[in-house]
């Protein structure tokens, strides 16, 4: 996309303003405050570098999350293109075939609105974890052996939870981030966590338990970039995690990420094939998906003690990654995966949001595709 398409555009963010709909009882929960957190930080930056921003304060603070988005709800997004004169929303938030975008699809579209994220109708499919890794792992050559195995468990299966292997991992269908995720080490856990679990949705995954060394890996759909134009899905390096709590990645609000995540050099990529394997895989798991903005997949290895070499298991697909940054007074800290990733390719936090923007997409195309 040229800078004068860049110039024409008049961008406003979408926070989630309400929970979304359950799906065949499977609830995803909310995170406090929708997301307005990442939706400043993303405004801020793209405002730093020029972009014309539309914001519901007219003066927004830049200590003030709420100043900088709107709420995905129908009055507020009719309200951002009628009064405002937005072509392009930024759609940080939880879309779902209910969702506020599709309801106005037809008033959108005749104002040729364009939209970064994925489709909404996708996302829906594509969030369903279970779900996911095995439409990927059945129908698509390249991904039969790379993801961990599962299984869903409803309150039907409580009785025969002492058949299952230990330890493992268990955790919502429809989860956000480390929300409900838990290594379960005995019987007692695995019941206790199930129990717990199945009092918020129908049914939760059970998923083995992969104990080595845990990265994750970022992939951009195709487009024109400030780096060049990128003919197919491309991944951006690598990320190494470590010092996880009961074997599982803090919560960014928690612990920062940048204390406990790095990107790879590149003196350690190349020395360890299979995370370059790993990123081939990823690539492919975003063109199944048909992803349309930046999508983010958590992978560990399966022993502690597999060093180089070692295979890489994809286990978690983040069609919605985490899209905080560092910028905004107070926010030193709040770098995401995705930004770490990108800092090693020379893109600081605006100039990631930027290339991000450039890749918005008309509505019509979202919602007419296969």
């Amino acid at each position: 996309m040229t800078s004068r398409a860049l110039q024409s555009m008049r961008v406003a963010l979408l926070h989630q303003g309400a929970p979304v709909p359950h799906v065949g009882g499977v609830i995803k929960p909310m995170k406090p405050g929708g997301y307005s957190d990442s939706s400043a930080d993303i405004a801020y930056a793209l405002k730093t570098r020029g972009i014309n921003v539309i914001t519901p304060a007219s003066h927004p603070d830049v200590r003030k999350d709420l100043d900088w988005s709107f709420p995905d709800t129908p009055s507020a997004i009719r309200q951002a293109v009628t009064e405002h004169g937005v072509n392009v929303f930024w759609a940080n938030t939880i879309l779902h075939s209910k969702h506020a975008i599709v309801e106005l699809a037809d008033f959108l579209i005749e104002k040729r609105v364009k939209m970064v994220g994925q489709s909404p109708l996708d996302t829906e499919k594509y969030d369903d974890k279970e779900w996911l890794n095995r439409w990927l792992v059945q129908s698509h050559e390249g991904l039969q052996r790379c993801f961990a195995e599962n299984q869903l468990i409803t309150a039907k299966d409580v009785d025969r939870l002492d058949e299952l292997n230990l330890p493992a991992v268990i955790k919502p269908v429809r989860g956000r981030g480390s929300h409900g995720v838990k290594v379960v080490r005995d019987k007692e856990q695995l019941k206790r966590g199930v129990e717990a679990l199945l009092k918020e949705s129908d049914a939760i995954i059970y998923e083995e338990f992969l104990e080595g060394e845990e990265t994750t890996i970022t992939v951009m759909p195709p487009g024109e970039y400030t780096n060049g134009r990128k003919e197919g899905y491309w991944a951006l390096p690598v990320v190494t995690r470590f010092d996880q709590v009961d074997d599982v990645a803090p919560w960014n609000g928690t612990v920062p990420v940048m204390d406990n995540s790095r990107a790879l050099t590149p003196e350690e990529h190349a020395a360890d094939p299979a995370y370059g394997i790993a990123q081939r895989q990823c690539e492919l798991v975003a063109e199944a998906c048909q992803a349309t903005a930046p999508i983010r997949i958590d992978c560990r290895r399966r022993r502690r003690s597999e060093g180089n070499g070692g295979e890489i298991i994809l286990f978690d697909v983040n069609m919605k990654p985490n899209a905080t940054g560092t910028g905004r007074p107070g926010r030193e800290k709040q770098t995401s995966l995705v930004a770490l990733a990108a800092e090693a390719i020379g893109w600081d936090y605006p100039e990631l949001c930027v290339n991000t923007l450039a890749q918005a997409v008309d509505l019509k195309s979202l919602l007419d595709r296969e």
